[in-house]
């Protein structure tokens, strides 16, 4: 018995030892992310407990201003769909007629999508209205969770993501990175300063926005390499595509 879970341990410290940092960092952040998202649901929705949110409503009021308003009107600009459906057809027209990508120019559209049916299917289903006292304008839909912090994170984390990847140049690669990250969250910040939505609201939309960005990468990536695996077995079959 002894010897069994010993070997079982051995093998587990093996795998974890195989994973490159970025991949354990990722993964880390991934089980945080999920742990998160399930404390702040359960603390608003079983536990009914909005203390933190009116907490974070009082520190802000204090800092409402004209300036501060546009300000956070052209952030939030950002996140709405207005933006971001016209910055996914630009991208995915690079990756399609520039870059010539077509993995990219497919997973663009298809985190984009899924994303925006996960935003709906989860503010349905938790159905939490949004807060009685915006600061400008009302906000249409529902409240939980944000779909200015999930859709920002699947977006500008793609973006994060390719640059990754594809930037040689180990240095400067992180000013972008680093500037598309504050960008984020400054995109969830502004929604809780015009009071559209709670800071919980916009918690869980970044969790759940890491959580599927995470896992639609990891599942277009496997696709991906399996079809190239398919594909050069049949160019040294010399079999032709059913």
């Amino acid at each position: 018995m002894f010897k069994r879970w010993s070997k079982k341990i051995r093998r587990f410290w093996a795998t974890i030892a195989l994973l490159s940092v970025e991949m354990t960092i990722v993964l880390c952040l991934f089980v945080v992310a999920l742990i998160t998202f399930l404390y702040i649901t359960r603390k608003i929705f079983i536990q009914n407990k909005t203390s933190f949110d009116d907490r974070v409503f009082a520190y802000l009021k204090s800092h409402v201003s004209e300036r501060n308003n546009e300000v956070m009107e052209f952030f939030t600009f950002l996140g709405t769909h207005k933006f971001l459906i016209p910055a996914n057809l630009v991208l995915i027209a690079y990756f399609l007629f520039i870059k010539k990508n077509r993995w990219y120019s497919i997973k663009v559209p298809a985190i984009a999508l899924s994303s925006l049916g996960l935003m709906f299917l989860l503010k349905h289903l938790f159905n939490r209205q949004r807060p009685t006292i915006p600061l400008l304008d009302e906000a249409a839909g529902l409240s939980f969770p944000s779909g200015h912090a999930l859709m920002s994170v699947t977006f500008y984390g793609l973006l994060i993501y390719i640059i990754f990847k594809s930037y040689r140049d180990r240095d400067w690669k992180w000013v972008p990175i680093v500037f598309l990250i504050i960008l984020i969250l400054v995109i969830g910040f502004s929604r809780i300063y015009l009071r559209v939505h709670y800071a919980s609201d916009v918690l869980a939309g970044y969790c759940i926005g890491f959580l599927w960005l995470v896992f639609a990468i990891w599942l277009l990536n496997n696709i991906e390499h399996y079809s190239q695996r398919k594909l050069t077995q049949m160019v040294d079959t010399g079999t032709a595509p059913a």
